[in-house]
C-alpha cells in the first residue's frame, strides 16, 4: 500500500510539474494564459482539436512533443499507482479471508460470541486474559472492523443464520454466549443453536427478566441479566456499602479464588468422570474422606441443576460437578488429583 501511495504521489507531482513547465513555455512563447492552459489541456489529453495557434517554430514543435510525452507518461504512472493500491487491497483482504477461513477450521473448543457491543467486549476482553479461544460472529461493518484492530478473530454474519453459525465452528465449540442487546435475536439464536449443537453450553443475555424464562425454555445453560445485576450491586452499596468496597477490593486485577487465596482458602470444582470412584457414592462420604478439611459449597447435575450446600445423603452420578471450598495445604489428595485445575471466578454473578 505504501509504494502504491508513492507511485500515485510522484505522478500527480510530475504531471503538475510538466502542467506548469508547458504553461510557462507558451507563455514565454507569447501566448496568453487562457491560450496556454487550453494548449496544455489539449495536448495531453490528446483531445484532438487543433492548436491554438500555429505551431511555427521547430522550437515549439520539440517543446509541444516534450509536453505530450511527459504529460501522457505521468499521468500512465498516477493511473498505475491507483491500480496498483486497489490490486494490493483485493488481495491482501483474500489472504486475510484465506488466513481467518484456517484459523476458524482449526479452532476446536472454542467459543462463540454473538455480538460485539458493550458486553460483547467486555467478555472478548475477559477471554483472551484467559487465553481462551474465541471467534466472535457480527454483521455490522463498524465493530468488525473495530474486533479486527484489537486482534480478534472475526467472522462478519448474522448469528440468526444457521449458515453463518456452521462457518463460526459451532458443532465444534464448547461454549456460546449470545449478547445482543435484543431478546428476540438472542431467544431466536439460543434456539438455532441448540438444535444444531445439543451438548452446547449457551449463555445468553436478557434484557427484560420475563426473558429469562424464554431464553431457558429455547435452551440457555445460564441467562444473564445486566440491568438486574446492576440494580442489586446498586441496592448493595445502599444497605451494604462497606462490605461491598471490601469486596470490590479483590474485583480490580483478582478474582474472588485469587483474595481467598490470600487466605490460605481455595474453591476447587471436582468432576465426576466415567472412572472416578466416586459415582454412586454420596456427599457425605466426600466429607468424610477430607477429614473435615474443606466443605461442599455446591453441586451442579449433569442436567445443568445445582444444589445449593447439598445434604450429606446427596448422591452423586456421571458428570455431576462438585464446588469445594478449603485450605489449600487440607484439601484431600483425590480432589486435588481430579479437579478440574480450572479456577473459578466469580464477579457479581451467584449460583441458583
Amino acid at each position: 500500500m505504501d509504494s502504491s501511495f508513492r507511485r500515485i504521489l510522484t505522478g500527480v507531482v510530475f504531471f503538475s510539474l510538466t502542467v506548469i513547465a508547458a504553461v510557462i513555455g507558451y507563455m514565454v512563447a507569447g501566448w496568453n494564459f487562457l491560450d496556454a492552459i487550453y494548449m496544455v489541456v489539449i495536448t495531453i489529453f490528446g483531445v484532438g482539436y487543433g492548436e491554438v495557434k500555429p505551431l511555427t517554430s521547430p522550437t515549439l514543435k520539440v517543446f509541444t512533443i516534450v509536453v505530450i510525452i511527459a504529460g501522457a507518461l505521468s499521468v500512465a504512472y498516477t493511473v498505475s499507482g491507483f491500480v496498483q493500491m486497489i490490486t494490493e487491497g483485493e488481495i491482501h483482504r483474500a489472504l486475510n479471508l484465506k488466513r481467518m477461513t484456517k484459523e476458524i477450521e482449526s479452532l476446536e473448543g472454542h467459543v462463540i460470541i454473538c455480538g460485539y457491543g458493550r458486553i460483547g467486549q467486555l467478555v472478548a476482553r475477559k477471554l483472551k486474559r484467559d487465553r481462551e479461544s474465541f471467534i466472535i460472529l457480527d454483521n455490522d461493518v463498524e465493530r468488525v472492523t473495530m474486533a479486527r484492530e484489537q486482534g480478534y478473530l472475526i467472522y462478519q454474519g448474522n448469528a440468526t443464520d444457521e449458515t453463518d453459525l456452521e462457518s463460526v465452528g459451532i458443532h465444534r465449540a464448547k461454549s456460546l454466549a449470545t449478547v445482543l442487546p435484543n431478546d428476540a435475536a438472542n431467544v431466536f439464536i439460543t434456539l438455532t443453536a441448540r438444535e444444531m449443537n445439543p451438548s452446547l453450553m449457551i449463555l445468553a443475555r436478557g434484557e427484560m427478566p420475563s426473558t429469562e424464562k424464554k431464553l431457558r425454555l429455547a435452551g440457555a445453560n445460564h441467562v444473564v441479566l445486566p440491568a438486574s445485576i446492576s440494580a442489586m450491586r446498586m441496592a448493595h452499596l445502599i444497605s451494604h456499602p462497606s462490605a461491598v468496597d471490601f469486596l470490590s477490593q479483590t474485583d480490580g486485577h483478582q478474582g474472588l479464588n485469587e483474595f481467598l487465596a490470600e487466605l490460605d482458602i481455595q474453591l476447587n470444582e471436582l468432576g465426576v468422570g466415567a472412572d472416578s470412584p466416586l459415582i454412586g457414592g454420596t456427599i457425605g462420604d466426600i466429607e468424610l474422606k477430607g477429614q473435615g478439611t474443606f466443605i461442599t459449597v455446591a453441586l451442579r447435575r449433569a442436567s445443568g441443576e445445582v444444589i445449593i450446600h447439598p445434604s450429606r445423603a446427596t448422591y452423586l452420578a456421571l458428570g455431576d460437578s462438585i464446588i469445594l471450598m478449603g485450605h489449600q495445604g487440607d484439601m484431600p489428595t483425590f480432589a486435588q488429583q481430579n479437579a478440574m485445575k480450572k479456577e473459578m471466578r466469580y464477579r457479581g454473578a451467584r449460583l441458583r
